[in-house]
């Protein structure tokens, strides 16, 4: 039996809920501290008071496909000023989960892309070439920037800021970190 749009619109809450952070998303007071905090709120679709509002009126697809959770910082501002301890730095994170696992997720940002990219290159190589996986960014996202991007590369090759030799993960680690990956995919991460 499929669900209707009002049955899976009033569930974003929940989910979010079920996250660990985000159980007190419905204690928020809509004061603005966390908008005002956010050294990203100018850059994002919406800022983090308005999507928790969007969140609890239902708008699953509006808050799933913004950009704002990508643009988070992850700096903890929002956090800390909360006068109600609401966790919106890991609600974000949660947000960004449910619009992975459900696809949904900003043509405006790259990170996601980054993510899975970066999740998959470590998975089935043991590790990060910095060069190499730059170009395999680049050329699922936007080829021409890779080609504004050589000057910025050289420098950091020339003063050891990246290197072009990749780093292997020993094989224990190898195991255990895919282990990790495993999990997060398991847990409807990236």
């Amino acid at each position: 039996m499929e669900a209707t749009k009002a049955q899976v619109t009033g569930t974003l809450v929940g989910e979010i809920s079920r996250i660990p952070g985000g159980e007190r998303i419905r204690l928020c007071i809509q004061c603005g501290t966390c908008s005002a905090s956010c050294p990203n709120a100018n850059r994002m679709d919406h800022t983090p008071r308005k999507l928790i509002a969007m969140a609890r009126a239902g708008m699953r697809e509006e808050v799933l496909s913004s950009n704002s959770m990508w643009l988070c910082a992850s700096c903890y501002l929002c956090t800390v000023r909360c006068p109600r301890e609401i966790k919106i730095t890991d609600i974000m994170h949660a947000l960004e989960c449910l619009s992975v696992r459900e696809n949904v997720s900003s043509a405006r940002t790259l990170t996601p892309t980054m993510y899975r990219s970066f999740s998959d290159f470590v998975y089935s190589i043991g590790s990060v070439p910095e060069p190499s996986f730059m170009i395999l960014f680049y050329l699922l996202t936007n080829p021409l920037r890779a080609m504004r991007m050589i000057p910025m590369a050289f420098s950091l090759l020339t003063h050891g800021r990246m290197s072009i030799k990749a780093r292997r993960l020993k094989p224990e680690a190898e195991r255990q970190f895919k282990a990790i990956l495993d999990k997060a995919e398991e847990l409807g991460g990236i």
